[in-house]
């Protein structure tokens, strides 16, 4: 598993744009896919003390099994999805109660993927991802975008994708 990428969906549907701009650009690479909406990752709680059904904690030993992580998230109000920035908040737990498993994270690459109504990312947007993966002493690799417009027309910029997957691939070596 390692030697492939795992991709974290993170859309508030399953039949969403973002997963149809991952199926387009993986169709031909092996990776791991893991939606969010399959897990129950309740908001991020100072006690820590989260009900016996959250599964934040599967989550992270998914992705600890691979070198690569790719980020997949809709824009929303000019931000991650919700459900991305939930699972955000919960890095937390890996800072503080959980070091063992977030110090695990070091040296892990993290890529982004995100699908928007605009003809390119917000200003700022990837700020989040890169500051978090420093933070976290990961690598942040670069970033994919695709506007609904593309996705609706089929146009798809073929030579960024190959890019974007070619960066992923070294990062796996």
């Amino acid at each position: 598993m390692a030697n492939q990428p795992l991709i974290l969906l993170a859309s508030a549907r399953k039949e969403s744009d973002t997963a149809a701009f991952v199926q387009k650009v993986f169709q031909d690479t092996p990776h791991t896919l893991l939606d969010l909406l399959d897990y129950h990752v309740g908001p991020y709680r100072y006690e820590n003390d989260y009900p016996i059904e959250d599964e934040f904690l599967k989550l992270i030993d998914q992705l600890l099994q691979h070198q690569v992580i790719v980020l997949a998230t809709p824009v929303y109000w000019y931000a991650m999805s919700g459900g991305l920035k939930t699972f955000f908040d919960r890095l937390t737990d890996l800072v503080t109660v959980q070091k063992s498993l977030g110090r695990q994270l070091e040296g892990k690459y993290v890529f982004l993927m995100a699908v928007g109504a605009d003809d390119a990312l917000p200003d700022g947007f990837e700020v989040p991802f890169k500051l978090t993966a420093k933070y976290l002493h990961m690598q942040y690799g670069s970033s994919l975008y695709a506007s609904t417009q593309e996705l609706e027309t089929d146009i798809y910029h073929l030579g960024n994708h190959r890019e974007f997957l070619r960066e992923i691939q070294d990062a796996l070596q």
